[in-house]
């Protein structure tokens, strides 16, 4: 897809939502900021959706029948949730995607740029193009998504180099390279690769011609496995980092396992069990959580903690973008965590990097926004 371009700008007469971007709370790099650096700390690329989710479904969807969801949300989706999960973790993020010049469109770019203080430059409105929409529904702890779309139009020219950032993203796919993820590597950009499932069945490790790029790769278990021929995640994580430095398996409920090639460090993170509303958007936030962490330099198994703490977080709201944790829900938390009786004190102290992070009293300058049933209620005056 072809999905960076010059930005069109908005529809003539479209005004912004009243109100600049809201900062974050905590900036998590502040201590290595300088005046050399890069103004995007993450650059991001792909395809932004509008996401319907469906939850408190008693069960699968039937044939023939009409089944009734107890909440209904609405949000930005696809590409937009790591956007607003790494945003909402204080890190500056610039996205390239293709917005449908629709009302979808116009909502989602607003949701984006000024709701969540995303750079929305890369970006572009393609003229006449519909937005893609994906209905999750979510029940028994999984979801079902069904999705439409059409690739957008190309553009031209289309920018040479993504902007120097310090950090980016990148969906792997079998068999396609993106010139851009090689472009970025090379201009010192670290690249933290993740992939999806491989439809095709040949699950041939060579195949993720752009994995050489990657400084970081994190596949859940299923695909971990595949893609190594290997019995276990562990067995999984190691072949893997033999082709790339730090490897992260997901282990669903169990967790996360780490490698890091380069200090020879390990790490075993077990999940935080949370009753959970959607788990759309989960990995993206367990993704943007441990990118945080390797941003700012913390040791391989608090990145793990702090990305697992995240995802964990999130599937306690409605959509993918807009459940994304701020740090003021990481240091209720943390306080409330804290005060419980009978915490079990190694489970405790796996999360006391924190203590050093969050403010004592987490003061929340603007509500997070969240997924509503429907868009587009006028706002009074």
């Amino acid at each position: 897809m072809a999905s960076t371009g010059k930005r069109n700008g908005r529809r003539a007469g479209k005004e912004p939502v009243a109100g600049p971007p809201c900062p974050a709370q905590i900036d998590p790099l502040a201590a290595l900021r300088g005046p050399g650096d890069p103004a995007c700390d993450v650059y991001l690329t792909g395809t932004v959706f509008l996401d319907i989710v469906f939850t408190g479904l008693d069960s699968a969807p039937v044939r023939g029948t009409e089944s009734w969801a107890r909440g209904m949300g609405s949000s930005p989706g696809g590409v937009a949730n790591m956007a607003t999960a790494l945003a909402r973790l204080g890190l500056r993020t610039s996205l390239a995607a293709a917005f449908g010049d629709d009302h979808y469109g116009e909502y989602c770019w607003d949701a984006l740029e000024q709701g969540e203080g995303i750079d929305l430059s890369p970006s572009r409105t393609v003229p006449g193009w519909h937005s893609p929409v994906t209905v999750s529904m979510a029940y028994e702890g999984e979801r079902t998504m069904v999705s439409h779309g059409h690739e957008p139009p190309p553009e031209e020219p289309a920018p040479d180099c993504p902007p120097p950032a310090r950090a980016a993203v990148a969906s792997l796919t079998p068999g396609r390279s993106a010139p851009w993820i090689a472009q970025a590597a090379r201009k010192g950009t670290r690249i933290f690769g993740d992939v999806g499932w491989d439809d095709t069945g040949a699950w041939d490790l060579a195949g993720l011609h752009d994995l050489r790029y990657c400084e970081a790769f994190l596949p859940n278990a299923a695909e971990a496995m595949r893609y190594t021929g290997t019995d276990t995640p562990r067995a999984a994580a190691h072949a893997l980092a033999e082709h790339v430095p730090v490897v992260v398996v997901t282990l669903g409920a169990e967790g996360a396992y780490a490698v890091d090639r380069r200090t020879g460090e390990t790490a075993s993170v077990p999940a935080i069990e949370v009753e959970a509303l959607d788990p759309t958007g989960a990995g993206d936030v367990f993704v943007a959580g441990f990118v945080t962490g390797s941003l700012a330099g913390w040791p391989l198994a608090d990145r793990l903690a702090f990305a697992g703490l995240t995802a964990a977080l999130s599937v306690q709201e409605f959509g993918g973008s807009l459940s994304a944790p701020g740090w003021a829900e990481i240091a209720a938390w943390w306080r409330r965590v804290q005060s419980v009786r009978e915490q079990e004190p190694t489970a405790l102290r796996r999360y006391g990097f924190l203590a050093g992070l969050v403010p004592e009293e987490a003061v929340r300058p603007w509500p997070l926004r969240r997924a509503v049933p429907t868009i587009g209620f006028r706002r009074s005056a």
